[in-house]
C-alpha cells in the first residue's frame, strides 16, 4: 500500500471542457471535508467536483461522488484507479469546467480516469508516495520446556518477525508480525512442528 505526501495536480482539456484533477493526504472524513470545503470556495465557478476516496491501511472505508454527472460516469470510475493503484488514506478530487460539448457517458468515464491516472503519474514523477507495509500479528504459546520452538519455526521464514516473548506460570507466549498472505503457510508449518498446535491471530 502507499500513502500520499504532498498535494499533486494534474490539468487537461477534452471537447472545451477543462479537468483539474488533484489528490490530497486525507486520512478521515474531516480532512476529505476540509478539501471539499476549500476546492468548492476556491474553484466556486466549476460546473462539478467529482470525488473518490479510501482510508485506512488496510483499507477499511471508501467512497466516491459523482456530483452531478450521470450516475456511474465520474466517481466510480476514480475510485476503480485509485483501487488498483493501491493507495489510500488520500482523496482525489476532479474539478470540471464545461465547455458546451457534451462527452457522452463513454467520454466522461474516460475523462474522469485520465484525470486521476495523470495525477498519480504526477505523484510517481514526483516521488510523492510512502511505502505502507500490512502487518498480520500472531501469538504461539507452548509450554516453557519449548519456549525455542516458536523461534524455530520464525526462523524458517525470513519475512516473519518475533516481536517479544513473556513467560507466564508453565507456559511461553511469543507475539510476532507477518505479511498477511505469510499466514497460511506459518499455520501449515506450525501444526506439522507441534502436531496440532494453533496460532491465534489477531
Amino acid at each position: 500500500m502507499r500513502r500520499l505526501n504532498g498535494v499533486v495536480t494534474h490539468r487537461f482539456r477534452e471537447k472545451a471542457s477543462v479537468f483539474l484533477t488533484e489528490l490530497h493526504p486525507a486520512r478521515d472524513s474531516g480532512e476529505r471535508a476540509q478539501v471539499q470545503a476549500v476546492l468548492r470556495r476556491r474553484d466556486f465557478d466549476a460546473t462539478h467536483h467529482c470525488s473518490a476516496w479510501r482510508e485506512g491501511v488496510p483499507v477499511v472505508a471508501f467512497g466516491s461522488d459523482d456530483d452531478g454527472e450521470p450516475s456511474g460516469t465520474a466517481g466510480r470510475p476514480m475510485l476503480a484507479v485509485l483501487e488498483g493503484a493501491q493507495v489510500s488514506d488520500l482523496m482525489a478530487v476532479c474539478v470540471r469546467w464545461y465547455g458546451g460539448t457534451k462527452l457522452g457517458t463513454g467520454g466522461l468515464v474516460r475523462a474522469y480516469t485520465e484525470g486521476v491516472q495523470g495525477a498519480l503519474a504526477v505523484a510517481d514523477a514526483a516521488k510523492a508516495w510512502e511505502e505502507v507495509r500490512i502487518l498480520r500479528r500472531g501469538e504461539i504459546r507452548v509450554p516453557t520446556a519449548q519456549a525455542h520452538l516458536p523461534f524455530a519455526l520464525l526462523g524458517a521464514f525470513p519475512e516473519a518477525a518475533a516481536l517479544d516473548q513473556r513467560f507466564d506460570g508453565e507456559s511461553a507466549l511469543l507475539r510476532f508480525e507477518c505479511p498477511p498472505d505469510l499466514a497460511p503457510a506459518l499455520d501449515h508449518a506450525w501444526r506439522e512442528r507441534s502436531r496440532g498446535g494453533v496460532i491465534r491471530w489477531g
